[in-house]
C-alpha cells in the first residue's frame, strides 16, 4: 500500500480528453495522459483494503493492481511494469479500451470515486516503451515444435507470444491484410490508434512469432494441411458472425452492418483506396444506430467525424438508471447509464425502441425506419423481463444511412470450422473441454470462437490459459 490516508487526502482525477470541437475533425485519440506526479497521486488512493476484489472479482486477467499501484507511489515504475506484463501481455490496449471491470469492484466504490485503475495501467506501459524497458523476449531453448494460430486478434496475439516465449516455433495465420484482428479492424482511431499495435508486433516478431497475412485458414490453406504440418493448431478467429435485423426493407442500398462501416473507415485511415462507389459515407446524412452497446457508440463516433448531419442510437432495452440499485450491488458490474466519448460529441439517445421497417425510395434507397415504443415488465423470479409494444406509440425516424450494432451471435462456421469437423455448442460457439481442447486431436481453440463476444481482458486471459494448455500438449 502507497499512503494509508491517500483515499482520503485525494480526489479521483479522470484522464483529460481533448475539446470536442477539435477531435471530431480527426481520428487522433481522445485520451490524454495525466502529468506523472498527478497519477502518482492517483495511485496513492489504492488503500489498504484488505481483500483487492479489484485484483480478485472484478479483473479477468487478475493484474496485480494494489502491488503496481504501491510501485508507483515509491516511484518505481519499472518494477510496476514487471508487475503488470507478468499478467497481462497487451496492456497498452486494454489501458485504452477496456470498461474497466476493476474499478467497478474497487473497494473505495463502495461509497467513494475508485482508484484510476485503467490510466495508471496505461501510463506505466506507455512509461516502459518510451524507455526501452520493452524489448523482445526470445526463448533461449527451442523446442523444434511448431504451431499454427488461426487469427490475430487479442487471443491470438497472446497465445501466439506466450507460446513462442516457451521455445515454439509459431505461425499466425491471417486472412485481413495487417495483424490485430477486432483491435486493428473493429476499433476506431480515436479509442486505439493502431501505431499501439504495431510496435507490440514488431516486439512479437523479435521473439520468433512469423506472420502470414491475407490468408483465410481452411480456404487458402486447408486444415489438412494444417494438422499435417503442425504439431498443434490453436483457433481465435473471433465471434465474427453478426446479429442480424430481419425486418422489411432490410435489403435496402443504407442499411449496414456496423463492422463493415467501422472496417472500412478503419482502412481508408490506414491508406486504403476505397473507391467512392463502394464508401459508406454519414456525410451529410440522417443516421441511426441501431444498438446501445461500445460497438453503437464506436459508429456514433465515425459518423460525427465524417461529418453527419443528425445521429439518433435506438436500444431495445429500458434507458438504465444513474447509480446502482439495491439488486445491483457492490463489487457486481454495476447496471447504469454509461456516456462515451462519443456520446458526448453529439447524439440523440431513445431507450425501449423496437424497430419494425426499413422504408426506402422509388430507387430503393433508404429514407426512414418506422420504430414503434416498448413497454417492460419487471423482472420475474429468474431475473428475466419481457416486452410488448405499446399500442399507437408508432413513430418514424428519418435515415439515409443504418448501422446495425447489435453484437455478435458466434464464429463463422466456414470452411476451417467445417473441415476440421470442430463441435459446436448450442450457441454455435466451438465446444472445447476445460483445457481448451476441441473435438479434433491436437486442436485448441480460445477466445470469443469460445465464449462468444465479450471483452478485450477476456480474451486476453483465455489466449493466456491457451497457450499453457497448448505448451503441456506439446510436452507430452
Amino acid at each position: 500500500m502507497g499512503s494509508p490516508t491517500g483515499f482520503i487526502k485525494h480526489a479521483r482525477e479522470e484522464a483529460p480528453k481533448r475539446p470536442v470541437s477539435e477531435r471530431v475533425k480527426d481520428f487522433a485519440e481522445v485520451e490524454q495522459p495525466l502529468s506523472e506526479e498527478r497519477l502518482e497521486t492517483q495511485a496513492a488512493r489504492c488503500m489498504d483494503c484488505g481483500i483487492p476484489y479489484c485484483h480478485m472479482v472484478g479483473c479477468p486477467v487478475r493484474n496485480l493492481v494494489p502491488d503496481f499501484n504501491d510501485m508507483i507511489y515509491r516511484h518505481q515504475w519499472r518494477r510496476a511494469l514487471e508487475l503488470l506484463h507478468s499478467r497481462n501481455n497487451l496492456p497498452e490496449i486494454t489501458g485504452r479500451i477496456c470498461p474497466a471491470l476493476c474499478e467497478a469492484s474497487c473497494t473505495l466504490s463502495i461509497n467513494q470515486k475508485a482508484v484510476t485503475i485503467r490510466q495508471i495501467e496505461l501510463q506505466i506501459v506507455e512509461r516502459g516503451w518510451k524507455e526501452g524497458w520493452i524489448q523482445p523476449e526470445p526463448a533461449a531453448v527451442k523446442s523444434g515444435k511448431r504451431v499454427a494460430v488461426i487469427g490475430s486478434g487479442p487471443a491470438g496475439l497472446v497465445a501466439a507470444q506466450q507460446i513462442a516465449r516457451a521455445g515454439h516455433d509459431v505461425v499466425v495465420f491471417e486472412r485481413d491484410e495487417h495483424p490485430g484482428g477486432i483491435l486493428r479492424y473493429g476499433i476506431p482511431d480515436f479509442k486505439l490508434e493502431k501505431r499501439f499495435i504495431d510496435r507490440r508486433l514488431d516486439q512479437m516478431r523479435g521473439e520468433g512469432v512469423v506472420f502470414e497475412t491475407g490468408v483465410e485458414a481452411g480456404v487458402d490453406i486447408s486444415a489438412r494441411y494444417l494438422l499435417r504440418s503442425f504439431d498443434a493448431v490453436l483457433i481465435a478467429i473471433g465471434a465474427r458472425a453478426p446479429r442480424d435485423l430481419k425486418i422489411p426493407g432490410r435489403d435496402l442500398k443504407g442499411v449496414h452492418q456496423a463492422m463493415e462501416f467501422l472496417t472500412q473507415q478503419n482502412r481508408i485511415n490506414e491508406g486504403v483506396a476505397v473507391p467512392e462507389d463502394r464508401r459508406i459515407s454519414a456525410a451529410g446524412k440522417n443516421i441511426v444506430v441501431v444498438g446501445g452497446g461500445d460497438t453503437g457508440a464506436d459508429c456514433i463516433g465515425v459518423c460525427r467525424r465524417q461529418g453527419a448531419a443528425e445521429i439518433q442510437q435506438i436500444e431495445l432495452l429500458p434507458q438504465p438508471p444513474a447509480g446502482r440499485e439495491a439488486d445491483n450491488p457492490w463489487p457486481t458490474w454495476p447496471r447504469i447509464l454509461r456516456t462515451s466519448s462519443s456520446h458526448e460529441e453529439g447524439c440523440a439517445r431513445l431507450w425501449s425502441i423496437g424497430a419494425k421497417e426499413f422504408v426506402g425510395d422509388a430507387q430503393g434507397r433508404l429514407k426512414k425506419l418506422r420504430c414503434v415504443r416498448l413497454d417492460w415488465s419487471a423482472p420475474d423470479a429468474s431475473g428475466r423481463a419481457t416486452f410488448k409494444e405499446i399500442p399507437g406509440s408508432e413513430f418514424e425516424i428519418k435515415a439515409e444511412l443504418a448501422l446495425l450494432a447489435m453484437g455478435f451471435v458466434h464464429p463463422e462456421h466456414g470452411p476451417l470450422v467445417q473441415d476440421l469437423a470442430l463441435a459446436l455448442d448450442e450457441r454455435g460457439n466451438i465446444k472445447v473441454t476445460p483445457r481448451l481442447a476441441t473435438s479434433t486431436e491436437g486442436v485448441f481453440a480460445c477466445g470469443d470462437a469460445v465464449m462468444g463476444a465479450s471483452l478485450v481482458v477476456r480474451a486476453i486471459d483465455m489466449g493466456r490459459t491457451a497457450a499453457e494448455a497448448v505448451n503441456a500438449h506439446l510436452a507430452r
